[in-house]
């Protein structure tokens, strides 16, 4: 199915292919926690951003490797690049226009994230 998505003012707004029911993960590292986010990871391939590219900033720590982007306006991350799946796209559940949609949502635990980003190293993998 092809989602739509956007952050809170609609200046960026994007769209993502995934299944009917959406597998999310919910991450307790310190960036997720307090931004709220909830992960669907995906193959760039099934990723478009429609509208406001130039509306995104960039913010990254640690290692870098993580592009997180936020709208200038309003502040909200609709979607990064993650660090776990660099070749892919992170799209936050929740600036989908998923009403009525099966969300089927598993816990990640990304304060020990070293001994588990095995467990969604493959997501950004085309199938």
């Amino acid at each position: 199915m092809i989602y739509k998505g956007s952050c809170h003012c609609q200046n960026v707004t994007f769209e993502v292919e995934a299944p009917e029911v959406i597998e999310a993960d919910y991450c307790n590292c310190s960036i997720c926690k307090k931004s709220g986010y909830l992960h669907l990871i995906v193959p760039l391939s099934k990723f478009k951003i429609l509208k406001g590219e130039n509306m995104l900033s960039k913010y990254t720590f640690n290692t870098g490797v993580a592009k997180h982007t936020f709208c200038k306006v309003c502040g909200i991350k609709p979607f990064y690049i993650p660090r776990s799946n660099p070749d892919g796209i992170d799209v936050n559940v929740n600036c989908l226009d998923t009403e009525g949609v099966v969300v089927k949502i598993s816990e990640f635990d990304g304060q020990n994230w070293e001994r588990n980003v095995h467990k969604v190293a493959h997501k950004s993998k085309e199938i």
